[in-house]
């Protein structure tokens, strides 16, 4: 800011530098001596500077100052997981609500791997055996596998049973070979039919050594619940009114044994 006297142009630098000069002159001429100016107000409508807060030594400059949390843009997506698989698979007897894959989705203890659930699961499909819509399990594949899937979890199944030997297993095959081409990087993880005795007959024996061939000679995961019995002496409580197909406590069951699947494919 300028203060103008008598015509001069005189910047507050200058009246501090000529102010001696100036007093000698006015009191030569018999003129008092002007006391000094006082501050100049900013101009209407400027900010009034502020002081600058002081900060501790080795405290971060506040513009600088960051957050841990990342972004919501880049927050994790889940790795997608797609079922393929028949009514044990989409709640049959309880709700879609209560499916095991929609618990897994929902409720997941899979820590570092959220995953997002594809569950393409048919009523009364199989690889061979045609479910609602005339839906199987390579019509499944089809509609829902592609290359963002990291793994392919295929889940039964015990409506092949009575199916010629081996039309199942080349339909097997050919289902899993579908999946590998859809997915290149997928995980396939092969599930073979459940059995709520320690005597399953030989038609569901049939459908799981079929399965597991096929499963083998592809160079995919096999899972054997029937080896492995699962639900087996515990069918009055983990199987529903029906006698076939999970109930409530089943579906947490089987989402825990899937959970440990995938926990183990995507680590």
């Amino acid at each position: 800011m300028t203060k103008h006297l008598t015509g001069v142009r005189i910047t507050r630098g200058m009246m501090v530098r000529t102010a001696p000069v100036l007093a000698l002159l006015l009191s030569a001429a018999g003129c008092a001596v002007p006391a000094a100016p006082a501050a100049v107000p900013p101009a209407s409508g400027s900010p009034a500077p502020s002081a600058q807060p002081t900060r501790a030594v080795g405290a971060p400059h506040p513009a600088r100052a960051t957050s841990s949390a990342p972004p919501a843009s880049l927050s994790a997506v889940g790795d997608q997981v797609v079922v393929i698989g028949d009514s044990l698979s989409t709640g049959y007897g309880t709700s879609a609500d209560d499916a095991w894959p929609t618990l897994l989705e929902n409720d997941s203890k899979l820590g570092n791997h959220p995953v997002d659930i594809v569950n393409a699961s048919v009523n009364g499909s199989g690889y061979v055996t045609a479910g609602d819509g005339g839906a199987t399990f390579m019509s499944e594949v089809d509609e829902a596998v592609g290359p963002a899937a990291k793994v392919v979890l295929i889940f039964g199944s015990e409506n092949d049973m009575g199916a010629d030997a081996d039309q199942l297993r080349k339909a097997a095959a050919d289902t899993l070979a579908a999946a590998r081409a859809k997915a290149p990087d997928a995980k396939i993880i092969v599930v073979g039919p459940p059995s709520y005795t320690n005597d399953p007959e030989p038609a569901r024996l049939t459908v799981r050594d079929q399965d597991r061939a096929a499963a083998q000679e592809a160079g995919d995961a096999y899972v054997d619940p029937i080896d492995e019995h699962w639900i087996m002496g515990q069918a009055d409580t983990l199987i529903g009114p029906d006698g076939d197909h999970p109930s409530e406590d089943g579906q947490r069951y089987l989402q825990q044994k899937m959970e440990a699947l995938l926990e183990a494919a995507l680590s």
